[in-house]
């Protein structure tokens, strides 16, 4: 959305924002524990990475206030499981409803609270609307299930909502990405204890509130907020949480899964990614070019999915790099709720710090910076830093092998289709991958030896609900999306029926 098109101006967007944030700077954040404000005993302050102005004072959370979400999340649990699927359906998509009404209160905070481009923010809450649609329209079949009948009995499968589940969010979209998990748990009929991301606080309790005037039962969605040290922790540890969903590095990942261990508790995990974007030369190169800039610079590459190393066929690279640089050179950096900015603030200085810090390292290892590689001075003096183009480099540098997570593109040539897919699977991460050729024989072979949980022909990443989203090796453990979001919020279990005929051995008769 842009004032071009008739969307919000600039002026407006700052006029929409100061109420809401002197709101925030007055009352702060506190969690929300079945259905009540909590304030924290201690609190940490939030900042805009556009100016570093603060904020909010946010309840910075302890395991007691874990313990209290969870044992509220338990206590609501078999009561919302046993509402009838329409019941369910109908409350899910009046908290779509109250996410559509509060779109452009949305979109602007988190903008402002993230450095994420307005033009990017103001669809976040439209999809974040459209999961819980789609989950509730599911919700009359999830706990569906087969019939696998024998000569002398009948078996019968059908899935159960597993119980209170742990959602620990990420800070980039996370309105949007957090309704991908409690979307799916809700629909299940599973109660939830949400971690939002410390450096992203502001958006969560908007959905808490939708969600309660919507209908949603006091201690079905409980947000605390806090640091994953103590907060996150006590929430994987937690014995009466049955699984966790995540979505963040793999390094945080890993933590998790050690920390859950001990009970049993199930994980999904949505984690980090090194994504190739693989362009041959027989491609629709404009296309290829659109698709190549769109997702590594959109969403100031702070996206999982971001296809950070460009694999081009030696024949074409040095023209086609030439290309990806004259459009670079051209990307809009600027306010984050200006509707014309393409790239705004990155989120935290420490993470702005670490992106810039591959600037030097790049140059050390040889490679060549051919548009960008500098801070950007920004309007208010935030974390901006110019798109990033490095070329000349190869799959033993950092940069080709290193999740940057910002708007920072490596090109690497490769000679051919088998030299493709070696380069491609080289990294220990397996999200997305991106083909693009007009050989669909080929786009098939390369399809189908690519190492990563999704994979694209001839597109950018286009998601469609009911398809799988995940990834393999470092970049994850199971899938969302549709069906495959039941089967971790949910256990499968069969009921086995006896027609009465089967003989039954004896023992002492």
């Amino acid at each position: 959305m842009s004032a071009k098109s008739g969307g919000p101006t600039f002026e407006a967007n700052l006029a929409r924002l100061a109420p809401l944030l002197a709101t925030l700077t007055a009352e702060g954040i506190g969690h929300v524990i079945d259905g009540q404000r909590v304030d924290g005993k201690r609190t940490f302050e939030t900042h805009s990475p556009a100016d570093r102005s603060l904020i909010a004072r946010v309840a910075e959370g302890t395991a007691e206030d874990i313990d209290r979400a969870a044992a509220a999340a338990k206590r609501a649990f078999k009561p919302w499981s046993k509402w009838s699927p329409d019941k369910r359906r109908a409350v899910l998509h009046k908290i779509a409803d109250g996410i559509e009404a509060h779109a452009e209160e949305i979109a602007v905070l988190e903008s402002w609270d993230t450095g994420q481009a307005y033009r990017f923010m103001s669809k976040a809450a439209v999809r974040a609307a459209e999961n819980f649609r789609f989950f509730a329209d599911r919700v009359l079949e999830a706990r569906d299930g087969r019939s696998m009948p024998t000569a002398e009995h009948w078996n019968i499968s059908n899935r159960v909502p597993i119980g209170p589940v742990g959602i620990i969010t990420p800070w980039n979209t996370p309105f949007m990405l957090s309704t991908w998990k409690i979307a799916p748990a809700l629909a299940a009929g599973c109660t939830v204890v949400h971690k939002p991301a410390e450096w992203s606080p502001v958006t969560a309790n908007i959905l808490t509130r939708i969600c309660r005037e919507a209908g949603l039962p006091d201690g079905v969605l409980n947000t605390v907020h806090g640091f994953g040290e103590e907060a996150g922790k006590a929430l994987t540890e937690h014995p009466d949480i049955k699984a966790i969903g995540f979505v963040g590095e793999s390094a945080t990942g890993s933590a998790i899964m050690r920390q859950g261990s001990a009970t049993l508790k199930r994980v999904h995990f949505e984690l980090g990614g090194k994504n190739p974007v693989i362009v041959f030369d027989d491609a629709d190169l404009d296309r290829a070019l659109d698709a190549v800039v769109f997702m590594i610079y959109s969403l100031n590459g702070e996206r999982c999915t971001s296809s950070s190393r460009l694999l081009v066929h030696a024949g074409i690279a040095e023209t086609f790099a030439a290309r990806v640089a004259e459009r670079v050179g051209r990307i809009k950096v600027g306010h984050p709720i200006d509707p014309k900015t393409e790239i705004g603030p990155l989120i935290h200085e420490r993470h702005f710090s670490k992106v810039c810090s591959y600037f030097d390292i790049a140059r050390q290892d040889g490679a060549r910076i051919a548009a960008g590689g500098t801070p950007f001075a920004g309007p208010g003096g935030g974390h901006y830093v110019m798109p990033t183009l490095f070329t000349s480099a190869d799959m033993s540098m950092r940069i080709a092998q290193e999740e940057i997570f910002g708007p920072v593109l490596t090109v690497i040539p490769f000679a051919d289709e088998a030299d493709a897919i070696e380069k491609a699977n080289s990294v220990r991460y397996g999200l997305t991958g991106y083909v693009w050729t007009n050989d669909m024989g080929r786009a098939l072979r390369v399809a189908d030896e690519l190492e990563a949980g999704m994979i694209w022909l001839n597109s950018e990443n286009v998601r469609h609900l009911p398809t799988p989203f995940g990834g393999v090796k470092d970049s994850g453990i199971g899938r969302d999306g549709g069906d495959y979001s039941f089967d971790f919020y949910m256990e499968t279990r069969n009921i086995c029926l006896a027609k009465g005929t089967h003989a039954i051995p004896k023992l002492g008769a």
